[in-house]
């Protein structure tokens, strides 16, 4: 089912955020953020979208990103809408980035898929933001930290 949301609205699908750790696929932390989420890369078939050239130094860091960070995984597949083949590559989770103080960025973890092959480009604060990613930081967090420096001190943690 596509789920369509302008660049730069303000999140509201979850109210909270819920990362899971990597490794072990269970132990879950959740809170609800004190910050203002916005929407970014929600793309459904139909709908104009931004195209565009980007760096090379954004796609593989999100890509880097999306490899250490399990955000808001859902037990269903979200298959990309776009691809007009049977196939198509689906996402089940999402992605967080740190904006300016205040604002963080949340995108379907298919967005790499978007700008890769149907040539979204997204807004230049979410290419800025993504750049700016501690990447070795992010990648040494081990749970019960997470690859996001906002997470309150009171989060929920499920640790067994």
């Amino acid at each position: 089912m596509p789920v369509f949301y302008e660049d730069l609205s303000e999140y509201s699908y979850r109210d909270e955020n819920k990362f899971t750790d990597k490794e072990s696929g269970f132990y879950a932390l959740w809170y609800r953020p004190a910050y203002t989420r916005l929407n970014i890369g929600w793309l459904e078939a139909g709908k104009p979208y931004p195209t565009g050239a980007v760096p090379a130094a954004f796609v593989e860091k999100l890509k880097a990103v999306q490899e250490v960070q399990w955000m808001n995984i859902c037990l269903g597949m979200h298959a990309c809408d776009l691809c007009p083949e049977k196939g198509a590559p689906e996402g089940n989770g999402e992605v967080r980035i740190p904006g300016v103080p205040g604002i963080a960025y949340a995108a379907p973890f298919l967005i790499t898929h978007y700008i890769t092959t149907h040539g979204y480009r997204p807004p230049q604060a979410f290419i800025d933001a993504v750049l700016a990613v501690d990447l070795d930081a992010w990648a040494a967090a081990k749970w019960p930290d997470v690859p996001f420096p906002w997470v309150p001190d009171d989060a929920e943690r499920m640790l067994e």
